[in-house]
């Protein structure tokens, strides 16, 4: 089951950025745990996949591309 995967993947993070259109949330998840239903909301597509682009550095995952995001944590 893809989403389960995808949710697990999620949480193995401790920093968490989801990019949706200009929008960028960002969860610290050792401070807090937003539901699962919330996480797949943004996170997680129609195919029950991670949408793309989503890339893991260490313990930080990124979902979606932000470019202002992808040069403060990659730059």
């Amino acid at each position: 089951m893809p989403t389960a995967d995808s949710l697990r993947l999620l949480r193995e993070a401790s920093q968490l950025y989801i990019a949706k259109g200009k929008k960028v949330v960002h969860y610290d998840l050792t401070e807090e745990s937003p539901d699962d239903e919330t996480l797949a909301k943004l996170a997680i597509g129609r195919s029950g996949n991670l949408r793309a682009p989503t890339l893991r550095i260490g313990d930080t995952i990124i979902v979606g591309f932000h470019q202002e995001t992808y040069d403060d944590l990659l730059g």
